[in-house]
């Protein structure tokens, strides 16, 4: 494994430490490391999203809301292959993935302010 292929340890909550270390005992069983670049995972990332997405294709909103059991599971097998790819890609590039959303909630938060947000679905960039 090469410097490249190290993980970069973060504080994190003790759960998602301990997932991340679960995948990194998966992926070195298996000599998966070599293909585990930051543009290789990120395109797995989104073949899992749009699984994710194939999901929920022809639903209606309601039809959305209402899944059935096993339609549910599906959705959270998808939902943990991202979450895989999410924690593999932060791993790599030393991203500490709390303080990374907690940064991007503020951010949206002053994008969207919540007086000119509230009820619609419009840009940021078109609120006035």
């Amino acid at each position: 494994m090469s410097r490249d292929d190290e993980p970069t340890p973060t504080p994190e909550w003790p759960e998602l430490a301990e997932f991340k270390q679960q995948f990194r005992q998966f992926v070195a069983e298996r000599d998966w490391a070599q293909f585990h670049s930051p543009k290789n995972l990120a395109m797995a990332l989104a073949g899992e999203a749009g699984e994710l997405l194939e999901l929920f294709q022809w639903l209606t909103q309601d039809e959305s809301r209402n899944l059935p059991e096993d339609a549910k599971q599906a959705v959270a097998h998808e939902i943990a292959d991202i979450q895989i790819y999410l924690a593999a890609i932060s791993d790599r590039l030393g991203v500490d993935i709390g303080p990374a959303v907690a940064e991007k909630m503020k951010l949206n938060a002053e994008k969207y302010p919540a007086d000119l947000a509230r009820g619609n679905a419009l840009k940021y960039s078109k609120l006035k």
